[in-house]
């Protein structure tokens, strides 16, 4: 009886982390191609991995990073800390737009998941990292503005490829 109640659920989560992990690694192929592409530098988690290691300690907000001490682990915290949070966005996604989303995924809720996860950066990772809100204490806002709503549409194009893909390979 229990089990009925929780098939929702379990299903619900299962795509969420498929779909989510797809969708980020698409997004990493996406990072490296626009590293070999533009000469622009591949993606480096390991900031993000320090920043929510002294988040964990109960520092949120650095002046600088770069100039926090470092914590061991810290690149794999990042990539691992990465993959959550895309497997996190997925489940946004499935629980705004019902699991029906995941068993015939459209393109608009993806687009509005995916490009308001640029919220996170803008609001919560770049000020708490030091570079401010929407980037402005970076030597070229603009730029780093474009860059994250690219890479956040870029993540919106990806869940939606992934719902599919998770889709076909799963009955």
């Amino acid at each position: 009886m229990l089990s009925d109640l929780t098939a929702p659920l379990t299903a619900g989560a299962t795509d969420a982390v498929l779909i989510g992990a797809a969708a980020t690694a698409l997004l990493d192929v996406y990072g490296v191609a626009r590293s070999r592409i533009a000469g622009t530098p591949a993606p480096d988690y390991a900031p993000v991995g320090r920043w929510m290691a002294h988040v964990a300690r109960g520092r949120v907000i650095h002046a600088s990073i770069a100039r926090a001490a470092p914590v061991a682990g810290e690149r794999a915290i990042g990539w691992a800390a990465h993959y959550a949070i895309g497997i996190g966005f997925a489940a946004v996604l499935i629980a705004a737009f019902g699991a029906q989303w995941a068993q015939s995924p459209t393109l608009l809720p993806a687009l509005i998941v995916g490009i308001g996860s640029v919220a996170a950066p803008f609001l919560i990772m770049q000020p708490g990292m030091g570079a401010g809100l929407f980037a402005r204490r970076t030597p070229n806002p603009r730029a780093a503005r474009l860059r994250s709503l690219t890479t956040h549409t870029v993540f919106a194009f990806s869940l939606y490829a992934s719902g599919w893909a998770v889709r076909l390979i799963q009955p």
